[in-house]
């Protein structure tokens, strides 16, 4: 008895939500209730429908320009309305932001200008970003290319070394959205019967199609047969960031700029005079410091020869790549999930409107914003492109500013159709529940 509630406690096998998760719906309903009454769409309590909203990936560029779609959805009275909030890469360096920050949806306008304030402000010292890296290694029994591109990358974007914790900020949050950061297992989503989908919430972490899950303070830790069977702290949001957002290795030229900007890291902080390998140095039983540094690169070199397949089973965990919405489509096909067909004509393929709304018999209504449209930004949609690609350094300011102009249009513009989407979702939930009861 006692082992089998040990097990329990440790690993949940079931495709339901946890309890704690449970019970944050049940109130998050009544809120989004009160919200759509607002907005007049009237409804039942029992027909609130679930609204999500995901942000894609993209570098710095979607982490601004969720952020501006999350002020927007606010200023229409919306943001209430949305249930789970959940993104990938450069979306969740946005949640990760807004999670420090207590009940953040009630005071969105002074959040964004906290986190605007920072990432146009200086970068994070190479001294920090060296004596943070000093502890992934110390710290955790395994040291992976994740821990060195968290201090290396993640940094440069958003700006700061964020060591709370998921579970540290669970019970802050009240008002709030559920946030959900997911990422895509690789390996998984190349297998047919694979489940692609990992997610992580402030109560659990796991594979959410096979219904496998751990607590999130015990993610990262050691497990055999559904029992820890050694300890690991939690991983902090820094690194929680670079897990989510490493689409960087998804293709060649990817990893190529992986490899140089590790490279361009190593070499400047042996140049520097940065205090981190001053133990190193007076202590006579360790190697010398180049041989240190040597071990890093050959760490980083050991990873992205992987991604380069000459050694798969070696394959880093950590790394991930995201999906675009037809390959959702495809996913959820494989995986009998009930998703519309997405349907962009050929020739709207590279220059998109700013809405689209994909409907179908038994599934979900999902609404499709691109960042970069022609009702946004007219004739100039690759240039925009160009000018805010993923691997694209540290935006100025300037660029800020204009990044947050086009991503608030598209939901500004869009408005009412959003209520009018919302609005058509609750009939078509109340038609259902007459039929029900006609029968």
């Amino acid at each position: 008895m006692e082992e089998s509630k040990s097990l329990e406690d440790e690993v949940r096998i079931k495709h339901s939500l946890n309890k704690k998760e449970e019970e944050f719906v049940v109130k998050r309903r009544e809120a989004v209730f009160q919200s759509l009454q607002k907005l007049k769409i009237h409804c039942s309590q029992d027909a609130v429908p679930h609204i999500a909203l995901l942000g894609s990936g993209g570098g710095q560029r979607a982490m601004v320009a969720f952020l501006e779609t999350l002020v927007e959805l606010d200023k229409a009275g919306l943001l209430d309305c949305i249930l789970y909030l959940s993104g990938v890469s450069g979306s969740t360096w946005c949640m990760a932001s807004l999670d420090q920050e207590p009940d953040w949806s009630t005071k969105l306008k002074i959040v964004k200008d906290k986190i605007i304030k920072r990432l146009s402000g200086p970068r994070v010292s190479l001294r920090d970003a060296l004596a943070k890296l000093k502890k992934y290694y110390y710290e955790n029994d395994i040291f992976s290319l994740t821990d060195v591109w968290a201090v290396m990358a993640i940094t440069e974007y958003v700006k700061e070394i964020d060591e709370h914790t998921l579970t540290d900020q669970q019970d802050q949050h009240n008002k709030d959205p559920l946030l959900i950061y997911t990422v895509i297992d690789v390996q998984s989503k190349q297998c047919r019967d694979g489940d692609p989908w990992f997610e992580i919430s402030p109560y659990e972490a796991g594979y959410s199609l096979t219904g496998a899950f751990v607590k999130t303070s015990s993610f990262g830790s050691q497990f055999d047969n559904g029992y820890k069977i050694k300890n690991q702290p939690e991983m902090d949001m820094l690194y929680l960031q670079a897990l989510c957002g490493s689409s960087f290795a998804d293709g060649e030229e990817n990893k190529k700029f992986i490899w140089k900007q590790i490279r361009d890291f190593f070499n400047h902080s042996l140049r520097a005079d940065t205090g981190m390998f001053e133990e190193i140095k007076k202590d006579s039983n360790c190697p010398p410091v180049d041989k240190c540094s040597q071990v890093l690169m050959d760490l980083a070199d050991m990873n992205l020869s992987v991604l380069n397949g000459i050694d798969p089973r070696a394959l880093d965990e950590s790394f991930r790549k995201t999906l675009n919405v037809r390959e959702t489509t495809d996913t959820c096909k494989k995986q009998n999930i009930p998703f519309p067909e997405v349907n962009i004509p050929n020739v709207e393929v590279q220059k998109q409107k700013d809405f689209y709304v994909f409907k179908g018999q038994n599934a979900p209504t999902v609404i499709l914003i691109s960042l970069f449209n022609v009702v946004s930004c007219g004739e100039e949609v690759e240039t925009w492109r160009n000018k805010y690609c993923t691997r694209q350094s540290s935006y100025s300011a300037e660029m800020i500013t204009d990044l947050m102009e086009v991503a608030g249009k598209n939901i500004s513009n869009n408005r009412e159709k959003l209520k009018e989407e919302i609005h058509a979702v609750v009939e078509q939930k109340r038609s259902k529940q007459m039929k029900l009861l006609t029968v």
